[in-house]
């Protein structure tokens, strides 16, 4: 893509108003924070105080508004003690500009890096550096600056009260996890029904696994309709595949396969059922029909051998994700030993090591993190200096523009920077104008601002320049609360934010950190957690009395992170001003369904794991040596560019299969498997055209 094109579509991108469902009760009970915290201020301390604890409540707000599983006032609290501190470090700095720059630059790399811990500490990190910047110019002493820290943290203890005494739809973010992930489930189901071998996105079940996990206060409280479900969802997905196969299941044509759509359509309507009553907490309401269908039948047509074995735990299955979830909804249970080893959550103190480790581990110049907090520091710092030394006044606004609009990737740095830019514009020239032509006290600047951040709340999932607009809007009454002329300001906001983002964009330009150089080995990471999948069940038909499904469930998470980890690398990618010498965009296309391919036939096998008391099964074990060998070598083939071969795993299978015949199951996958690694090689082949 050229750097044209890349430009264009990034601004389109960064332009783009979304329709999403909006939540105005949450919205307004965080608009209601940042009233109450104003006017308390302004009733009981000055003007430039409120304008502190201000940020404190709209920071804290934002924060609750982040995809994060932990409960709500956790994060208004974390948000507000880290902008408490931030500024009051910047307050001890502020007198000496030398000393002042060296702790923001320092603050900022530590924001940059922050986002190894995840995306909400990144955002939350990245409103702390603006905090910073901000704040510190409102004049003050080393008790002043005590008293707007801790303004700060009131404003965030009192979204958190807010939180805690007027809950809305309490555990919300994780019934709609579960229940995305059921009717994710069920859209699979209705497209096995025209297409057998339909792909599935596994970020629906990903998410519901992350939010199922729980801290130990969250285990003593949460619904029983989100314990169950989920560990049945993820079950539930081998077996519809399974099912609808024509090789391992139902009959391309004939009875079967119309008995293997009926079971089908039977699971959508079930899961959707289930869903919504996750979803709302209610209970599960299911049509006679769909019972009916899902019952053995007397007569007519019927599944046989892996096809009828599959139909009847499916069955089974779908009974257990009804009886789950059709509970009522403020039933509690205990966490069971399995969630309390393998689902719990860290509490926030312990959560502190875990950050550490992460950010040791980013911190290298090799890492997109590590050269993105780089990148982040050098453009704060300059962006500070030229800002105090234009005479704009409000030298501020360009590093904060920038901190806030820069993304450790290409494409959502520049669509935010954009986005900013835009809605800046039309926020400032709204607000500003209207100040200009009715010059409100500041009482009335105090109920205008509460209402932009209301409409911010309201509006911040739709799009990036909505949400810029109205908090400029926001920023231009807020200074009108302080005394700050409107004119100064427009023009400051308008000159130093294109400054701000000017420097973001021609930063990423010159220090890149292209997602496109890194595709191959993106792909070798998820063919090896492909084989090391494929190994795990491999294991269990070899030595059926040592099974050992936890070995089995770690591979197959492992297979998903690293299939996501391509997913989210190609689409950067595909945004990228770059194009890869190593490997071309159809041999991406072809790769990737080969490894999806290589993904699903692990899958079928899975479907249909022997018993405990089940025979060995030495082709299995022979196939599964080859193949442990084998991989290491081809993984490095992927990464080197080289020609990937797999002749001796070829072989074991021919010999497991002249034992076993085609029958088995296993071995009728492991020939899929086979297939798909030929289409990995053949894609990945160096003499390949560029599509």
């Amino acid at each position: 893509m050229t750097w044209s094109r890349a430009l264009k579509d990034t601004a389109r991108a960064g332009l783009t108003v979304e329709r999403t469902k909006l939540e105005p009760l949450v919205a307004l009970r965080g608009a209601c924070g940042v009233a109450v915290v104003i006017g308390l201020i302004l009733w009981l301390g000055t003007p430039k105080l409120a304008v502190s604890s201000a940020f404190g409540a709209f920071a804290s707000g934002v924060a609750t508004f982040q995809r994060s599983w932990r409960p709500r006032p956790v994060l208004a609290l974390g948000a507000a003690a880290a902008l408490g501190l931030s500024t009051f470090l910047g307050y001890l700095a502020a007198a000496d500009r030398a000393l002042f720059a060296l702790l923001l630059a320092l603050w900022t790399l530590l924001a940059g890096l922050a986002w190894a811990v995840g995306p909400v500490t990144g955002v939350v990190a990245s409103q702390m550096v603006a905090c910073m910047l901000f704040t510190v110019t409102l004049p003050t002493s080393v008790l002043g600056a005590l008293h707007h820290a801790a303004l700060i943290v009131f404003g965030g203890l009192v979204q958190a009260a807010l939180i805690v005494l007027f809950p809305i739809r309490p555990w919300g973010v994780q019934r709609d996890a579960l229940a995305d992930a059921l009717a994710a489930e069920a859209d699979y189901a209705r497209r096995l029904r025209h297409d057998p071998v339909a792909s599935f996105d596994p970020q629906p079940l990903m998410d519901a696994r992350s939010a199922a996990a729980l801290s130990p206060r969250q285990a003593r409280k949460r619904p029983g309709q989100l314990g169950g479900p989920r560990g049945l969802a993820e079950r539930l997905r081998p077996v519809l595949a399974s099912l609808a196969d024509p090789t391992l299941g139902a009959g391309a044509e004939g009875p079967e396969r119309d008995r293997a759509r009926e079971l089908l359509a039977a699971a959508a309507a079930v899961l959707d059922a289930v869903a919504h009553a996750i979803r709302w907490g209610k209970p599960v309401r299911l049509p006679p029909e769909v019972m009916a269908a899902l019952d053995v039948p007397e007569s007519g047509p019927v599944l046989t051998g892996a096809g009828r074995r599959s139909a009847l735990r499916l069955m089974v299955l779908l009974a257990d994700v009804v009886e789950a979830a059709d509970e009522p909804v403020q039933s509690t249970r205990p966490t069971t030993a399995e969630e309390r080893h393998h689902l719990l959550r860290p509490s926030v103190p312990r959560l502190v090591p875990v950050a550490l480790r992460a950010l040791r581990r980013e911190a290298r110049r090799s890492s997109a993190i590590g050269r993105h907090a780089l990148r982040l520091t050098v453009v704060v710092s300059v962006g500070y200096v030229l800002g105090s030394a234009l005479p704009l006044g409000h030298g501020y606004w360009a590093p904060m523009t920038s901190v806030m609009v820069m993304r450790p990737d290409f494409g959502e740095t520049y669509a935010r920077g954009v986005a900013r830019f835009a809605g800046t514009v039309v926020g400032v020239a709204l607000a500003g104008g209207l100040v200009a032509l009715v010059h409100p006290g500041p009482y009335v600047c105090a109920a205008l601002a509460v209402a932009c951040i209301g409409l911010m709340y309201l509006l911040m999932s739709t799009g990036y320049s909505v949400a810029s607009a109205c908090i400029a809007a926001y920023v231009v009454f807020l200074l009108g609360i302080a005394g700050e002329g409107w004119s100064q300001t427009v023009q400051a906001r308008l000159a130093l934010t294109l400054l701000g983002g000017l420097l973001a964009l021609a930063a990423y330009a010159l220090f890149p950190a292209w997602e496109t150089l890194k595709l191959r080995d993106r792909l070798a990471d998820w063919l090896d957690a492909n084989g090391r999948y494929a190994l795990a069940v491999l294991a269990v038909y070899a030595h059926p009395a040592d099974r050992k499904p936890r070995r089995v469930r770690e591979a197959l998470l492992d297979q998903r992170a690293a299939r996501l980890e391509w997913e989210e690398a190609a689409a950067r990618a595909q945004k990228e001003p770059v194009r890869h010498r190593g490997i071309s965009r159809g041999a991406e296309r072809a790769a990737e369904s080969a490894l999806a391919t290589m993904g699903r036939a692990t899958m079928l096998m899975e479907a249909h794991l022997p018993a405990a008391d089940a025979e060995p099964s030495p082709g299995a074990e022979r196939f599964a040596g080859a193949l442990r060998e084998a991989m290491p070598e081809a993984v490095a083939a992927v990464r080197g560019r080289r020609k990937v071969t797999f002749a001796e795993p070829r072989k074991a299978y021919a010999a497991w299969r002249r034992e076993a015949g085609d029958e088995g199951v296993a071995v009728r996958a492991t020939e899929l498997l086979l297939e798909a690694f030929d289409e990995l090689a053949k894609a990945l082949s160096p003499g390949r055209k560029r599509g």
